[in-house]
């Protein structure tokens, strides 16, 4: 870990460790009864009522040991197999860091790192933690073993989380399921025949199952927001360049992608954001740190929001996505704001999303050239899903004008959606324009024709910010008639993470979810 990673952290550790005693509470409402989830069956039955914070606060208390906060993880995340969210178990390396932890006294364990022995696991994904192998969903990259930790994995190890598993992602995070040749099908908590979202799937279908209260996520055109609707979750995707990406690359897909988390409260992606942002070596442009964790006991007054509800491919929304805006709206006039309609047809909209194919693609062939390079062979057709083996054999003929003009028009966005944030404090609209889909529906290992006939309503109104590198959330506040999940997307000013968690907070208050748990699993 370089200084940078060191120095501030530490400093902040004893600080951080009293505010979590500060802001605790004891759980977050009640869990499913025993009839819904088999809990009196597994260890620590109260497990799933906790946050991470609480986790932490019993853990530096006494209440519990390390070994048996991540024994409860370990005895969910094999419980309930079925939603096949854990794609590689790191439970021998997690024990041995939790019975180091498990005999600490009193004085010990408050001079640790605020989040201490809370369980914790990473995407499979274009993240790194030395000495395990990341997949990123793809045969090529079955055996590919790293031989260093991420940026952001550092500042978790250095925040105290215990990392024990690696979730499910699609193949290089190109569809908005979870679903993969080399690991099979990821199933959404709350009906186990729909899809968890994606990319980030594995994340949320361990979260909403109650393996993790929060998990590690990444976010290219939607994977933290689309998986979090889908799955009743929260979700955030910060400002390009908030949270590291390094150290091998300090930009995903030249900007598109960032790290962050999903989870059930608001404060654990608060505390989660604060404990890992900041620049790291080489970090050259970066929207400026702030105190999220205070902001989530400022609730915003007198917020002008502009509603968005259009589908600008001219796919049209689901009605139940747009009610859920629609009582969002609602709910925020209620809390005080005011809210309008606003239209955004001055976007280059298909210009956009047709530059957002040359990036990933891109993306994609410069990691795939990486590995063959290292492994001294090309990549083979049959070690890739059928889609993303036709994005290689495109990535190949785009030229560098290409690359540099599809970087143009995200910056074109960027400065349109300045704009309107001079005129409105956040954005309201859908996450998705439809509803969780069913398996298979995005697959990669499909004709293009179908996939793209679909994929249209996945993300439409989530990428538009990952091209222009503004923050947005998506906060659980609605279920449909036949109790599926649907999320409501915040987007803020660049740097404006702040503005969200105050405001996702004071949501979960007016509009608690905590306690609603999938049926799914009985």
């Amino acid at each position: 870990m370089d200084e940078h990673d060191i120095t501030p952290a530490r400093r902040n550790f004893l600080k951080a460790g009293a505010a979590l005693g500060a802001t605790a509470v004891a759980g977050l409402g009640p869990g499913m009864a025993a009839a819904a989830r088999p809990q009196s069956a597994l260890p620590l039955p109260e497990y799933e009522r906790w946050d991470a914070i609480e986790i932490a606060r019993r853990i530096r208390r006494g209440d519990v040991r390390p070994s048996e906060v991540l024994e409860a993880a370990i005895a969910r995340a094999e419980a309930y197999a079925v939603v096949n969210a854990v794609t590689t178990p790191h439970f021998d390396l997690a024990r041995e860091q939790a019975r180091g932890l498990d005999a600490a006294g009193r004085a010990e364990r408050e001079a640790r790192p605020p989040l201490s022995g809370v369980p914790f696991a990473l995407k499979d994904l274009a993240v790194a933690l030395k000495g395990t192998v990341t997949t990123n969903g793809c045969t090529f990259f079955k055996d590919a073993v790293v031989d260093q930790d991420s940026t952001v994995v550092r500042r978790y190890k250095a925040a105290g989380l215990n990392i024990f598993a690696k979730l499910a992602s699609p193949e290089f995070g190109q569809t908005g399921t979870t679903e993969s040749r080399l690991f099979g099908l990821t199933r959404n908590p709350w009906n186990l025949e729909r899809s968890s979202g994606g990319s980030s799937g594995g994340a949320s279908a361990a979260v909403a199952a109650g393996v993790l209260p929060v998990a590690h996520a990444s976010d290219g055109g939607g994977s933290i927001r689309i998986p979090a609707s889908h799955c009743g979750l929260f979700g955030l995707k910060p400002s390009r360049g908030l949270i590291p990406m390094g150290p091998g690359a300090l930009e995903g897909w030249m900007g598109l992608s960032v790290h962050n988390v999903i989870s059930r409260s608001v404060r654990d992606t608060a505390w989660l954001m604060q404990l890992s942002q900041g620049p790291e070596a080489g970090t050259r442009a970066a929207p400026p740190t702030s105190d999220l964790v205070k902001a989530l006991g400022r609730f915003p007054k007198g917020l002008k929001i502009g509603l968005f509800d259009t589908n600008l491919f001219g796919m049209g929304v689901h009605p139940e996505c747009l009610e859920a805006a629609h009582k969002a709206a609602t709910l925020c006039a209620g809390l005080g704001h005011h809210v309008e309609p606003i239209s955004l047809q001055q976007l280059p909209f298909l210009e956009m999303f047709g530059s957002m194919g040359v990036m990933t693609g891109t993306g994609m062939l410069y990691t795939v050239r990486a590995r063959e390079k290292l492994v001294g062979r090309q990549a083979r057709e049959d070690e890739f899903e059928p889609i993303n083996w036709l994005t290689l054999q495109k990535a190949q003929k785009y030229s560098a004008e290409q690359l540099y003009a599809a970087r143009s028009v995200f910056d074109q966005a960027g400065r349109i959606f300045d704009e309107v944030f001079a005129r409105y404090d956040l954005i309201l609209s859908p996450t998705t324009a439809a509803l969780p889909p069913k398996l298979g529906e995005l697959s990669l290992d499909q004709p293009f024709e179908d996939f793209a006939k679909r994929a249209v309503l996945a993300s439409p109104f989530t990428a538009m910010f990952n091209m222009s590198g503004h923050p947005a959330m998506s906060v659980p506040l609605h279920w449909s008639a036949e109790g599926l999940p649907i999320g409501v997307q915040f987007a803020a000013p660049y740097g404006g993470e702040a503005r969200l968690i105050a405001l996702a907070a004071q949501l979960e208050k007016a509009a608690p979810w905590a306690d609603r748990r999938p049926p799914a699993l009985a």
